[in-house]
């Protein structure tokens, strides 16, 4: 019988969670959040936008093919989304302490243990997945067994793009095209199917000032939080919009294009954050299943008359991306790179780069 330390998760209303940990043996506090997704789990705990957050997997296991290992390939991971996990803490009602996969080289609870990362099982994840659907995504923390207690933490209080931004520029990548990527925490496949496609990308922060920079094509990446604690990359946007340049945004730059075209931004209930999303491309009938990660969304009632939405949720009819429609601007609000899938959307990087 294998020892565990009993680990309770306690949400802001006060409901409680009771289960074991099978991570890092310390206490902890976030944004707890649910994914839907059934595989992924090493993309989702290194993609930079759940920074802050406590990450729920709906499927009922956990750790059943441990982790990759982590090398560089071309100057990013070759099998994470970061350099490091992102998640406060990761929730499972289910734990495989044995794993099996031919990539594996150690196991999610040691992986988890050598960054200081709480993991929780024995939870009735369906029971909280359901309470947060009615309820809304809600501050939470894990409390194990010999440890002190923490105070809540509302990751979205602070400038998490800042926190999770790169802080100098790099270079990846070589070609005859130049991209610029303002660097919002950035997932390393956006750097991947850039480069992969002949283009030289100039990575920067989430605040420089790049119009300086000669370039061919503008990319603003995904990112956590708060879309409204990055005026400074919205400013920076403006600039680029009236130099008229190809401009392209995933996630969190859908969101921060949006406000720099003069729309607003609201927080949804519970957010999407799944590998099922479908969408459908505004005035047609083609529908894709994607993947996304998101808390914010884009307003389509304050978009101005020169821009209109892309593609929509089918789910709850909330906006998936925007274009303006005379100019080579767009933007997706879901994740065309979808690290670990699906694919089906990888097209709108060669629509990008056709453009510059």
């Amino acid at each position: 019988m294998r020892e565990t330390k009993k680990a309770v998760l306690v949400l802001k209303d006060g409901t409680t969670f009771e289960g074991k940990s099978f991570g890092y043996e310390a206490s902890t506090s976030g944004e707890v959040v649910f994914n839907t997704a059934m595989t992924g789990y090493p993309e989702s705990l290194t993609d930079p936008s759940y920074e802050g957050q406590i990450l729920v997997t709906t499927y009922p296991i956990l750790g059943n093919y441990g982790v990759p290992p982590r090398r560089e390939k071309n100057d990013v991971s070759e099998y994470y989304e970061s350099d490091h996990i992102h998640c406060k803490a990761i929730v499972a009602q289910d734990y495989s302490w044995e794993h099996s996969h031919w990539q594996a080289d150690r196991s999610l609870a040691d992986w988890l243990k050598e960054e200081h990362i709480p993991g929780i099982y024995g939870i009735d994840t369906r029971e909280l997945t359901k309470h947060l659907r009615e309820h809304g995504s809600m501050l939470g923390k894990i409390i194990v067994e010999g440890s002190e207690d923490v105070p809540f933490y509302d990751p979205n209080a602070e400038n998490l793009v800042a926190k999770v931004s790169c802080d100098k520029v790099e270079v990846h990548g070589e070609g005859e095209k130049t991209v610029v990527l303002v660097d919002c925490g950035v997932k390393h496949n956006i750097i991947r199917c850039l480069t992969r496609r002949g283009v030289k990308v100039i990575r920067v922060p989430w605040n420089y000032d790049f119009t300086s920079i000669p370039y061919n094509g503008l990319f603003i990446s995904n990112g956590p939080g708060n879309p409204d604690m990055a005026a400074e990359t919205v400013d920076n946007l403006r600039k680029a919009m009236a130099i008229g340049k190809p401009i392209c945004g995933i996630c969190m730059g859908n969101q921060l294009l949006a406000k720099a075209a003069g729309a607003k931004t609201y927080k949804l209930a519970y957010g999407h954050r799944s590998h099922n999303q479908p969408v459908r491309q505004a005035g047609t009938d083609r529908c894709f299943i994607t993947s996304q990660n998101h808390g914010f969304a884009v307003d389509n009632s304050t978009l101005p008359d020169d821009w209109e939405p892309l593609f929509i949720n089918m789910n709850d009819g909330t906006n998936e991306g925007i274009r303006h429609k005379s100019k080579p601007f767009f933007s997706a609000q879901f994740h065309p790179e979808a690290s670990s899938g699906p694919k089906d959307t990888e097209f709108l990087f060669d629509e990008f780069v056709n453009m510059l």
